[in-house]
Protein backbone atom coordinates (compact mmCIF):
# COMPACT_ATOMS: atom_id res chain seq x y z
CA UNK A 1 0.00 0.00 0.00
CA UNK A 2 1.03 3.43 -0.75
CA UNK A 3 1.93 6.17 1.46
CA UNK A 4 -0.34 9.24 1.18
CA UNK A 5 3.19 10.81 0.55
CA UNK A 6 3.58 8.28 -2.67
CA UNK A 7 -0.21 8.76 -4.20
CA UNK A 8 0.31 12.42 -4.01
CA UNK A 9 4.22 12.74 -5.53
CA UNK A 10 2.55 10.16 -8.46
CA UNK A 11 -0.80 12.16 -9.25
CA UNK A 12 1.63 15.03 -9.45
CA UNK A 13 3.91 13.47 -11.75
CA UNK A 14 1.12 11.84 -13.99
CA UNK A 15 -0.43 15.17 -14.68
CA UNK A 16 2.75 17.00 -15.06
CA UNK A 17 3.11 14.18 -18.23
CA UNK A 18 -0.22 13.65 -19.15
CA UNK A 19 -2.30 16.61 -18.36
CA UNK A 20 -5.55 16.44 -16.95
CA UNK A 21 -6.06 13.23 -19.30
CA UNK A 22 -3.47 11.68 -16.49
CA UNK A 23 -7.55 11.08 -14.87
CA UNK A 24 -8.62 8.70 -17.23
CA UNK A 25 -5.18 6.93 -17.27
CA UNK A 26 -5.31 6.21 -13.68
CA UNK A 27 -9.36 5.09 -13.83
CA UNK A 28 -7.91 2.93 -17.01
CA UNK A 29 -5.71 1.40 -15.02
CA UNK A 30 -7.36 0.37 -11.99
CA UNK A 31 -9.75 -1.34 -14.68
CA UNK A 32 -7.39 -3.39 -16.15
CA UNK A 33 -6.36 -4.51 -12.04
CA UNK A 34 -9.58 -5.17 -11.87
CA UNK A 35 -9.50 -7.55 -14.66
CA UNK A 36 -6.49 -9.04 -13.67
CA UNK A 37 -8.20 -9.44 -9.97
CA UNK A 38 -5.95 -7.41 -8.45
CA UNK A 39 -8.52 -5.32 -6.19
CA UNK A 40 -5.77 -3.54 -3.99
CA UNK A 41 -3.71 -2.00 -6.80
CA UNK A 42 -7.08 -0.94 -8.34
CA UNK A 43 -7.96 0.74 -4.89
CA UNK A 44 -4.51 2.60 -5.19
CA UNK A 45 -5.29 3.72 -8.79
CA UNK A 46 -8.91 4.67 -7.85
CA UNK A 47 -6.84 6.91 -4.91
CA UNK A 48 -4.46 8.38 -7.56
CA UNK A 49 -7.20 9.19 -9.22
CA UNK A 50 -8.97 10.98 -6.23
CA UNK A 51 -5.67 12.70 -5.78
CA UNK A 52 -5.71 14.33 -9.08
CA UNK A 53 -8.65 15.60 -8.73
CA UNK A 54 -8.35 17.06 -5.53
CA UNK A 55 -5.10 18.86 -7.39
CA UNK A 56 -7.10 20.46 -10.40
CA UNK A 57 -9.25 22.26 -7.95
CA UNK A 58 -13.15 22.42 -8.20
CA UNK A 59 -13.81 24.43 -11.49
CA UNK A 60 -12.62 21.97 -13.02
CA UNK A 61 -14.78 18.66 -11.45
Amino acid sequence: MMSEVQVHTVARQMLEQHGFAAIAKAAEQAQACEGRGDDEEAKEWRHIADAMKMMRGPAHS
